[in-house]
């Protein structure tokens, strides 16, 4: 059984199981832009999450599985924005006092 390929019903459960778990990201990437931080994200945390989600998409590849090949690739895009954002709004801003400048 598992060596058979999938079926239409289990492709379409895959997807929208990716599709639901990966977009669960959105509302994250989207406070940490809107509010311009993300003190309360664990860097560390999403680092190892990343890491596994390469080896979920390296997977997907080696079944050849749409499902797993897209969700993993959408949710490590995500990922890597999150912790791109992170990074860009935990270093301090440079104000013009600071530096003297009105």
């Amino acid at each position: 059984m598992l060596d058979e390929p999938m079926d239409g019903l289990t492709q379409s459960v895959g997807l929208v199981a990716g599709l639901l778990t990966t977009m669960a990201f959105v509302p994250q990437v989207w406070k940490i832009y809107r509010t311009k931080s993300g003190k309360d994200i664990s860097g560390r945390m999403f680092s190892l999450f990343s890491a596994g989600i390469v080896l979920w998409l390296i997977y997907g590849f080696l079944l050849e599985s749409m499902p797993l090949i897209l969700s993993n690739a959408v949710t490590l895009v995500l990922s890597l924005t999150i912790i791109a954002l992170k990074v860009r709004y935990s270093r301090p801003r440079h104000s013009g006092e600071l530096h003297g400048g009105r």
